[in-house]
């Protein structure tokens, strides 16, 4: 099992998360359109998977988060796949990470959750609001936690969330199994993706024991640092990682990358414990991100 609550993130250090594990398995010829996107690969190819897991922990990330972002009995299913074999390749999605972490000397395993959009592979997660309720969102995502909090991982990765509803379903469920996780919202401005103000948002995190660190991922680093503010009001650790900025226009990614290590170190002296990136951001952005982290440590506590 994993470590417990209150010893997972080391004292006063920043933390670098992984990049962008479908970036890299593209960039290493693999067709991700499936709607089971980087899935796919733990039943066809997951010796690939636990390559990009060792790639981004050579570079220095600290953290490798599962490639069951998009993984779903649902999806599964569609694709043939019963439900032991489900459980095996969630579990092995866990075990995959594990793997390259005790080959490279890397320190955490994060289950990826992604929400109930991602597995409707039709961009649902960036706009929340599916129409379901908290107690049938809930039901949903049961059975996927339940399998990944047993797996092994040192923390469940409840990310990419784009409607607080999701969120609080998420949260009782990871209340309920007594596992660490972290929460993290994909928003637009100062919003979740479905409109809800971040306050309000973050404030379903509050008080709950088993969410060890809130925050934001795959947005743009544009809005980052009023996210940063934001959350730190809940007394947790605050995790950001966005991707490059670039916009995906639905066939391809366009515009110029805005993630950069002077954001970063931005984002570190302004308070966030742990810092990575999302789609876009390859090894060599985590390792220059890396790079930086222990410097902006040292201006955010005044050494």
């Amino acid at each position: 099992m994993g470590m417990a609550a209150d010893s997972l993130w080391p004292t006063n250090s920043v933390l670098i998360s992984d990049g962008g594990l479908a970036t890299e398995l593209e960039a290493r010829g693999h067709d991700l359109s499936d709607a089971l996107w980087s899935a796919r690969l733990l039943a066809d190819a997951p010796h690939e998977i636990a390559a990009v897991h060792t790639a981004f922990f050579r570079a220095g990330a600290q953290i490798a988060t599962t490639a069951s972002y998009q993984a779903s009995f649902d999806g599964f299913s569609a694709r043939g796949i019963g439900r032991d074999e489900a459980v095996e390749l969630l579990r092995r999605s866990v075990e995959l990470a594990a793997q390259s972490r005790a080959a490279t000397g890397g320190l955490l395993v994060a289950a990826s959750i992604g929400p109930y959009g991602a597995a409707l592979a039709d961009g649902s997660e960036y706009r929340g609001r599916y129409g379901l309720s908290v107690a049938q969102l809930r039901r949903w995502h049961r059975p996927r936690l339940e399998v990944l909090a047993d797996a092994g991982a040192d923390v469940l990765a409840l990310e990419t969330v784009p409607d607080a509803d999701e969120a609080e379903a998420l949260v009782d469920l990871v209340r309920a199994v007594g596992r660490p996780a972290w929460l993290s919202y994909t928003i637009d401005g100062t919003r979740t993706r479905a409109g809800q103000p971040l306050t309000e948002a973050f404030a379903v995190a509050a008080g709950v024991a088993e969410i060890v660190a809130v925050g934001v991922n795959c947005c743009s680093p544009d809005d980052v640092p009023s996210a940063i503010e934001i959350a730190s009001a809940v007394s947790k650790p605050v995790i950001v990682y966005p991707n490059s900025g670039e916009h995906w226009n639905g066939r391809a990614w366009t515009g110029a990358s805005r993630f950069s290590v002077d954001r970063a170190r931005q984002w570190i002296t302004a308070g966030a414990r742990i810092v990575g990136g999302c789609c876009r951001v390859t090894p060599a952005g985590i390792a220059a991100l890396a790079d930086v982290a222990k410097s902006a440590e040292g201006e955010r506590d005044g050494r």
